[in-house]
């Protein structure tokens, strides 16, 4: 009868360990993780956002992290474009999931929305191949490289992993960089819009207005060995474009040159950054794109030389999702444009714009979801967001946990185009125009509520 209970224990005790879900099982272990890096300039003659490419000025990097040991690995990827969207996201993140053994909402993959870059999107592509237009919005032969080469890197990468023993998180002011772009008159509404490079000295003497001037840094540690480092910063990264030269732009120049002189792989992600620019500060003027950059580079400087470290386990870090379907724009009619988009004499670049609307008004009315992410390392939370989000979402998240270091990388899911706040959409300017938002203002009201369950 004891050898009966006895064996009754055992079989009782090995189904209960056996069946801890992964995160718990590893809970006591150390996080692994692993950097990789690619060029993603684009080929010459290829097209980027608005001008075929002349030289490749800097390459264009896609670079990342990934973590292993808190559940299926976590990969987080940085892109030196101007977005990717649609099934430009779907197949990015399906591939590099394969390659890293992982789930696509494990993975996420933004762009720093540089200008004179290129934009990914296949679902758009297929539109355009269906009217004789293929090829009019990015070169979708060398996306497709780029997704094997990127895919190739992950898995080469969790071949030298080091381990996570201590996490430090720091805050740097970044100064006369980025200032508000609407500038609202008497009636409330957008009276000025303070484009990233503004010439009119009137436009430029206005406030900066609401901002959030802090880049903030999370640095991974083995022992007191840097092994990388996250950066998160709001603003337009333009200082002048339509060069026909691909290049990274200042805060590309600022995260190359800090990794140069910390030998650490830095990771920048551009922040809620769909209202600010750098219109205050620079004219267009060529020569400020070096002091934009510098700027930048100083605040990182900053925020890594105040960072506070702290040991971490696997315990200590978790992954979230919080799937959104986004209120799709009104003033987008499938019929109206599928004619637009049938009609050749229309520019191309038109209907490739016509084309991105089409593909997200038919997810939208299919029910498709975005994800909404969320890393948490103990009291440091980073929110994954997507579209050209207004910086009052980046605020609106610090608010809610002031108790906690809260960062964001928005530009994931490009699709839906500028993400204002519902006020903005009833004053007027550019980013709640029908051409650059395909949301309505009922869209604040989402996201807030995912970014409250994510915070808790």
């Amino acid at each position: 009868m004891r050898c009966l209970i006895t064996l009754c224990s055992i079989v009782v005790l090995s189904i209960f360990f056996f069946a801890l879900p992964t995160d718990a099982a590893e809970s006591g272990g150390q996080v692994m993780i692993a950097t990789f890096a690619i060029d993603a300039s684009p080929p010459i003659g290829s097209p980027m956002a608005y001008d075929p490419v002349k030289e490749i000025q800097e390459p264009l990097s896609f670079k990342g992290v990934v973590l292993l040991g808190c559940g299926k690995p976590i990969v987080l990827c940085a892109v030196d474009w101007i977005g990717i969207g649609n099934e430009g996201q779907t197949v990015f993140k399906e591939r590099i999931a394969k390659a890293a053994e992982t789930t696509p909402n494990r993975v996420v993959v933004h762009t720093l929305h540089q200008h004179d870059a290129p934009r990914c999107d296949f679902s758009a592509e297929k539109l355009m191949s269906l009217y004789g237009a293929s090829g009019v919005g990015f070169d979708p032969a060398f996306m497709r490289q780029v997704v094997e080469r990127a895919a190739g890197a992950v898995k080469q990468a969790m071949q030298r992993t080091e381990p996570v023993t201590q996490v430090g998180l720091g805050i740097g002011k970044v100064e006369k960089v980025a200032s508000n772009r609407r500038i609202l008159g008497p009636d409330g509404k957008v009276l000025h819009t303070r484009y990233t490079a503004t010439r009119n000295p009137k436009i430029r003497a206005y406030p900066a207005g609401t901002i959030d001037p802090n880049l903030k840094m999370i640095v991974f540690y083995n022992q007191e060995n840097p092994l990388a480092v996250l950066t998160f910063y709001a603003t337009h990264p333009q200082s002048y474009y339509r060069t026909g030269l691909a290049n990274p732009d200042f805060p590309g120049m600022a995260r190359n040159a800090r990794e140069k002189k910390t030998g650490v792989p830095h990771i920048h992600f551009n922040g809620a950054g769909g209202n600010i620019g750098a219109g205050k500060w620079n004219d267009g003027d060529h020569k400020n794109r070096q002091v934009l950059a510098d700027r930048v580079e100083a605040g990182m400087k900053l925020a890594w030389e105040h960072q506070k470290k702290s040991p971490v386990v696997a315990a200590d870090f978790k992954w979230e999702t919080e799937p959104v379907c986004l209120p799709v724009a009104s003033h987008l009619h499938e019929e109206e444009l599928l004619a637009k988009l049938k009609n050749e004499e229309i520019k191309a670049s038109d209907r490739f714009y016509t084309a991105k609307h089409l593909a997200w008004l038919r997810r939208c009315k299919a029910g498709d979801t975005i994800d909404i992410a969320c890393l948490s390392i103990k009291n440091a939370r980073v929110l994954y967001m997507p579209g050209e989000l207004f910086v009052e979402y980046q605020l609106a998240a610090q608010k809610m946990r002031e108790d906690l270091f809260v960062c964001m990388a928005a530009y994931g899911e490009y699709a839906p185009g500028y993400i204002c706040t519902e006020i903005a959409y009833s004053q007027g300017g550019y980013e709640s125009s029908n051409r650059a938002s395909r949301v309505s203002k009922d869209v604040e009201r989402v996201l807030m509520d995912a970014m409250k369950k994510l915070l808790k």
